[in-house]
């Protein structure tokens, strides 16, 4: 206790004596730890390694979960749709934050201590560009699916072009968000801005930060939300054509999908939100530090998730999943001659998309079709 008061105290005076430069880069990491208080352990504690085998163990499940999905949308011709192509890029992106997650874990701790200002920002960035890219993809699904079901489609109609342009915009704003502490928005030339989660970060930052992710998590409810809406109405004008319980089906399916979607945002992303927010507001007197770390193993396991949510729920992504598994596994034999789940002999998606008309006759229409066919995609 007695020994982290006097560092604290030293930092005060070496900051103090240097108050009339206005940005002193000189300063190492650890400055900046004893400055705001936060301890950095010299020896490794229970808790470090609970922290970091959590940790590695998500990563380890987030990165092969989603390299599982972005095998199958590229295996799979049948998932060469806007919607896919979105759901693909999530899963890369999601693929990342648990690579840039695992360079967290081997390089906190102890560790930090031997880490030079410029390593410290690397991992910073590469956690801030990995996460706002996933945030930036639920979004981009949350439009695409209010866009389709709005206008009463299967798919959506926007290019491959404008796809990959929304794709290229999505990983430009996330590079810029992870860039932005590093180079324009940190406390290097404002001391009493400092913030105790991550010390050489701007409190007003991540008040930023917070509050982004926040109306991003506002957006998304609103969308679903007018989708529920829309589609309640829409089936309910059209359960005249259906069976009462195919109508009240149809809403259920659509609750729970919607449910799971903002319910995962909120569980993994706002003790994270929260936390960010009252340090920022608060500083010292906020305590983050001594749960933060959980907090991003929470916000981490919505990049797991994800693929649950999106991908596991479609039919066809589940069978293409068991084809991928049984060729890794070698079982292959018989099995790799037989056709892949793109080969198979149902109608493609665009047959399917050939008999949406108007809203009532397209439940009538996914009635008469396979099964696997329905009005309803993931991530809706």
């Amino acid at each position: 206790m007695d020994a982290t008061l006097k560092r604290r105290a030293v930092s005060a005076v070496q900051a103090m004596e240097s108050s009339a430069t206005t940005c002193d880069y000189s300063r190492n990491v650890t400055f900046f730890y004893n400055l705001v208080g936060k301890k950095i352990s010299a020896e490794w504690a229970t808790r470090d390694f609970l922290v970091i085998g959590l940790g590695l163990t998500v990563c380890v499940i987030v990165v092969l979960a989603n390299l599982l999905v972005m095998v199958a949308i590229s295996k799979n011709h049948r998932f060469h749709f806007p919607i896919y192509y979105l759901l693909g890029n999530m899963a890369a992106a999601d693929l990342f934050a648990g690579i840039a997650y695992g360079y967290l874990m081997l390089h906190t701790g102890p560790w930090t201590s031997t880490l030079s200002k410029k390593q410290w920002y690397i991992r910073g960035a590469l956690i801030d560009i990995s996460l706002t890219a996933s945030v930036a993809n639920l979004l981009a699904v949350a439009v695409e699916r209010h866009q389709t079901i709005i206008t009463m489609q299967l798919h959506s109609n926007m290019t491959k072009r404008r796809v990959v342009l929304l794709i290229v915009c999505i990983w430009a704003v996330s590079v810029v968000m992870g860039l932005v502490p590093s180079t324009l928005w940190n406390c290097e030339c404002d001391l009493d801005d400092c913030s105790t989660v991550a010390p050489l970060y701007s409190r007003r930052f991540l008040i930023f930060w917070a509050v982004f992710n926040l109306l991003t998590f506002l957006i998304m409810a609103a969308m679903y939300t007018r989708i529920f809406v829309y589609v309640r109405y829409e089936t309910w004008n059209a359960s005249r054509h259906t069976t009462e319980m195919r109508h009240q089906q149809t809403v259920v399916n659509l609750m729970k999908t919607i449910s799971m979607v903002l319910g995962a945002f909120v569980i993994c992303w706002m003790p994270g939100l929260v936390t960010l927010l009252l340090d920022g507001l608060l500083g010292e007197a906020s305590h983050a530090n001594a749960y933060e770390k959980f907090c991003l193993v929470i916000a981490e396991c919505n990049s797991l998730v994800n693929p649950i949510i999106y991908s596991l729920r479609d039919d066809e992504m589940r069978q293409t999943f068991k084809w991928i598994l049984c060729c890794l596994c070698g079982r292959g034999g018989e099995r790799q001659r037989e056709r892949s789940p793109a080969e198979n002999d149902s109608p493609p998606p665009e047959e399917t998309v050939g008999c949406v008309g108007k809203f009532e006759d397209q439940l009538v229409c996914m009635e008469t079709t396979n099964e696997e066919a329905r009005w309803t995609m993931p991530g809706l």
